[in-house]
């Protein structure tokens, strides 16, 4: 069963959260909290929203997004966070249900774009997202500025 995550699911999601870290060899720069994401879903005019799917009573996967907006459209789009299924549970179908869950959300809202990111070297998610029709976005590069070079560059000024 896929539905909107709940306050129930908050420590069962930081969990899974915590496995998508380790999954993508990088678990010590996973810091999420239950405070921290149960403030993130359920404050006053949340930025971020989330799915969870259940099988029998246990949260076996996620899907955490946030609204992003193309000005070339001039409407929002979704932009998946983490998609994340258990081992267990994965080819069983629930990554696929998730996922046409957020694009029924799109076409409901009339958003235009559902967007996200994989790391080059996770081979299957990928052959699985070309499956659903999903294509790489070759001439783009992610940037980001964390850190030490985020706060000198805040400080700027």
């Amino acid at each position: 069963m896929i539905r909107r995550i709940e306050a129930r699911d908050i420590d069962a999601t930081v969990r899974l959260v915590h496995e998508l870290a380790l999954y993508e060899k990088a678990p010590e720069l996973c810091l999420l909290t239950a405070e921290q994401l149960h403030t993130a879903l359920f404050r006053d005019n949340p930025a971020l929203f989330g799915h969870v799917a259940e099988v029998d009573g246990e949260v076996v996967g996620i899907a955490l997004w946030f609204l992003n907006f193309s000005t070339w459209d001039g409407v929002h789009g979704i932009y998946l966070e983490d998609l994340y299924v258990t081992p267990e549970h994965r080819g069983s179908g629930i990554g696929r249900q998730l996922l046409e869950t957020l694009a029924q959300e799109c076409v409901a809202q009339g958003y235009t774009r559902f967007q996200w990111s994989v790391l080059n070297w996770n081979a299957p998610s990928i052959a699985f997202y070309e499956k659903l029709g999903a294509v790489p976005m070759d001439e783009w590069t992610v940037m980001r500025v964390e850190g030490k070079a985020l706060q000198e560059l805040g400080a700027s000024r």
